[in-house]
């Protein structure tokens, strides 16, 4: 893949994915359209997604078409039929793996397709399918060596590759109790969104590292936290994770957070 210059640069983000009904959602799906457009299309796509927690490292199968990890129970039978052919991603994925280092191996699958942490956004916002596409899996959930990981992919937005954590900034879903798209927000929920709010906007890496024992809200807010590290492969990914980026969106959907962020 060659090297564009820096006027070409991709930002990074770090977005919310909801389920499958996402997609029937006008409000939620315009906002994701809406941001896709704020930027030049990308070359290609690395996303990392909560759905998909493996070490070592591990990458999707690169080749055209790739299939879908139909990830979820309990939906409409139509969401189980859908597809999303992407185009070969094999440079891709060999470039990724070429940036880590030996200490540190590369699982590539020759199998292992999009999950709908990856599969459910990207159809909103390239529902041409005509990027290529690798989901890197989530390898730890310490958010230092996320900031490490994020890191290493840095150069690629030089080369118009998008760089997407995916998950959702509050995902306590054992304690919801109205499972509607308009539900209100729980306390546990609009306390966490506004602290993140709030340390993003100061751009205080360190306070969102520390979210286990300082963000108001806890554990509720992530009784299991692979919702919410994505956001540091975002940030290691930024060309400073301490300049604060732009919230994109924000509000809630079924009572969970939908906050989204783009860093430069």
């Amino acid at each position: 893949m060659t090297t564009m210059p820096d006027t070409s640069r991709m930002p990074a983000l770090y977005i919310g994915h909801g389920a499958p009904p996402l997609l029937d959602d006008p409000v939620w799906s315009d906002q994701l359209r809406e941001l896709a457009g704020t930027f030049a299309r990308p070359k290609a796509i690395v996303i990392v997604s909560a759905h998909w927690e493996s070490a070592p490292l591990s990458l999707s199968a690169s080749g055209p078409g790739t299939e879908l990890v139909y990830d979820f129970g309990g939906f409409d039978p139509r969401y189980y039929r859908m597809r999303y052919d992407t185009p070969d991603a094999s440079a891709l994925a060999q470039r990724i793996a070429a940036m880590t280092p030996d200490t540190e191996p590369v699982h590539q699958h020759a199998s292992r397709g999009l999950d709908h942490g990856a599969w459910v956004p990207l159809t909103i916002m390239y529902p041409e399918a005509d990027i290529p596409v690798i989901q890197m899996s989530l390898p730890t959930q310490d958010p230092f060596k996320l900031l490490s990981l994020g890191s290493r992919l840095r150069e690629l937005r030089d080369e118009g590759v998008l760089v997407i954590g995916s998950g959702f900034l509050t995902h306590g879903l054992p304690f919801l109790r109205d499972f509607t798209i308009e539900a209100e927000a729980p306390g546990w929920s609009v306390d966490f969104d506004l602290w993140a709010a709030d340390a993003l906007a100061r751009g205080d890496v360190a306070e969102l590292a520390a979210y286990r024992t300082v963000a108001p809200g806890m554990p509720y807010a992530h009784p299991t936290v692979e919702h919410y590290t994505p956001l540091f492969v975002t940030l290691g990914a930024a060309m400073d994770p301490e300049v604060p980026g732009d919230q994109v969106i924000d509000g809630f959907w079924m009572g969970l957070s939908k906050r989204s962020l783009l860093v430069a």
